[in-house]
């Protein structure tokens, strides 16, 4: 189980950083939908490997991140309608 773990914090890690990559080169928009789903997948992944490991504290920082992608989504399709 503990490389499972191991393997999901590192997944997480590089849609986090890809995200950003892409996101600084112009590639994504910050408004994307893609953009908004590949932090959504790379926090969920930072919180089941940090809570694991009992770092709560990234824990939370992730929840919050998931909570601004969200925000982020919503306010996409409110400008949309």
């Amino acid at each position: 189980m503990n490389i499972l773990i191991e393997i999901l914090g590192w997944m997480a890690m590089a849609l986090i950083v890809g995200a950003y990559g892409l996101l600084s080169s112009g590639r994504l928009a910050a408004e994307s939908k893609i953009y908004q789903y590949m932090n959504i997948a790379g926090a969920a992944g930072f919180i089941v490997n940090s809570g694991a490991k009992g770092a709560y504290p990234s824990a939370v920082l992730n929840v919050i991140w998931i909570g601004i992608s969200f925000y982020a989504l919503a306010r996409r399709v409110e400008r949309s309608a």
